[in-house]
């Protein structure tokens, strides 16, 4: 697979939470050459079964969501401007200016906007932007704007991938695209390797609103154990080195409350024994990720955490370095084809 094309038409895709079906159409289409089945969902999940071998095959579920942080129109006002609010996460210090997609009847072009400094107080000048203080310009008459868009439409942050140095690329939707990445590495990894286990590799829905794709694929899969696949904040410039981890130097294996320890370790030992770098992330409490859904569905699921350090989360340059979803996909590859039911068993105890 070449990592950086798949990766220019994944972000490019439209696919906010809840709205994820084009870019989970362009998933199944890639991904497809490395499952034995594939399956979509009454929610929209997109479920890859890589079978194993043998009778005793434990089930691992590998979940990545696909869905991204948008837009959503509230109000036509007067002149034709939207003003509209988040969908998932969105500090609206960041979407001034930016460019956007509206998707009514037709898809439009837009462009965030704001008043400038130079028509405002002193008093606005020294305050950040809230929502509220924005509005989506489409430069169209009003009675176009009425015609073609309706409360409830989406708007997507319009931005092309951009290659920095070497393997760095930044964009928007690597939140949580680079982790679908990190599971095609890992299924073309395993069509190499000889495995036991079934692996369900699964693109999640609606993970930024509240992690439901993951919770519902759970519990229709009943995994033996479940690992997460999402991104970490990478090292920046007024950040304490302790909350991020560096680009370039391997995945992020979490510890913490929602990481069974097991699968910690096990995870760490893989990474040592085939020498793929590897970064120790801490989380003290529930993650905001699909791990948090995993590890209480039905009774209970062991769960792990490896995580894509990426610079800029929820912006439209999320930047991170294709290396380490490579590590990342190799470590979740060699880690399943060393699963025996043995140690699915011995999961029942910490």
């Amino acid at each position: 697979m070449d990592l950086k094309n798949f990766l220019q038409a994944v972000t490019a895709a439209p696919g906010i939470s809840g709205y994820e079906a084009l870019a989970a159409e362009l998933i199944k289409a890639e991904l497809c050459a490395y499952a034995d089945e594939v399956r979509q969902d009454r929610l929209g999940n997109v479920v890859f079964l890589k079978k194993g071998t043998g009778d005793n095959r434990p089930r691992v579920l590998l979940a990545a969501h696909m869905d991204e942080i948008g837009l959503m129109v509230t109000k036509i006002e007067e002149g034709g401007f939207l003003r509209f609010t988040s969908v998932g996460g969105i500090d609206p210090r960041t979407i001034v200016g930016q460019e956007v997609v509206v998707f009514g009847k037709e898809r439009l072009n837009a462009v965030v906007g704001a008043k400038p400094p130079h028509l405002t107080d002193e008093e606005e000048r020294n305050k950040a932007y809230s929502m509220e203080d924005l509005f989506i310009d489409l430069a169209l008459p009003e009675e176009r704007v009425r015609r073609l868009v309706a409360i409830g439409d989406l708007a997507m942050i319009r931005r092309e991938l951009v290659q920095l140095r070497g393997e760095v690329l930044a964009g928007k939707a690597m939140d949580d695209r680079a982790g679908v990445a990190v599971l095609a590495v890992c299924l073309e990894e395993l069509a190499r390797l000889h495995h036991t286990a079934d692996v369900y590799a699964v693109a999640t829905v609606q993970e930024e609103v509240g992690v439901r794709g993951a919770a519902t694929s759970t519990y229709g899969i009943v995994p033996d154990l479940g690992i997460a696949v999402d991104v970490t904040h990478g090292d920046m410039p007024g950040v304490p080195e302790h909350e991020t981890c560096k680009l370039g130097k391997g995945p992020a294996i979490t510890v913490g409350p929602n990481i069974h320890p097991k699968i910690g370790n096990e995870l760490v030992a893989v990474a040592k024994d085939r020498k793929i770098p590897y970064q120790l992330e801490v989380a003290a409490g529930p993650t905001g990720t699909d791990a948090r859904a995993i590890q209480i569905s039905r009774g209970g699921i062991p769960t792990g955490l490896v995580s894509v350090p990426l610079r800029y989360m929820h912006t439209s340059v999320e930047l991170l370095d294709t290396e380490d979803i490579k590590m990342a996909g190799r470590l979740l590859a060699y880690f399943i084809a060393g699963l025996q039911m043995k140690f699915v068993e011995d999961l029942s105890c910490c």
